[in-house]
């Protein structure tokens, strides 16, 4: 019961977030009008009626690629000479 609570919640902040930053826009276009109810002898019977009617508008994300030239930096490894003292190694681990 707890994780479906914290699952609502967690949508409901999910949608107030999406509102509140413009990623989707909820419009009413239809007014919702409540059914006609008569109650007689026999039962009561409901006519009419509408649900109301939104539109909806989303952001939408959109994920490309497009070519670069990119520097990539060049490696150039000298060996030592034998002037040059060798680099100290730490072989323990």
């Amino acid at each position: 019961m707890r994780a479906v609570i914290f699952i609502l919640i967690v949508a409901i902040i999910a949608i107030i977030a999406a509102v509140a930053t413009g990623f989707l826009d909820i419009s009413q276009t239809r007014e919702a009008k409540a059914p006609e109810v008569t109650a007689t002898r026999n039962g009561v019977t409901a006519k009419g009626g509408q649900p109301p009617a939104f539109d909806v508008e989303t952001g939408s994300v959109k994920v490309g690629s497009k070519p670069a030239t990119v520097k990539v930096p060049q490696v150039v490894v000298e060996r030592p000479g034998q002037n040059q003292a060798a680099a100290a190694t730490n072989n323990a681990q």
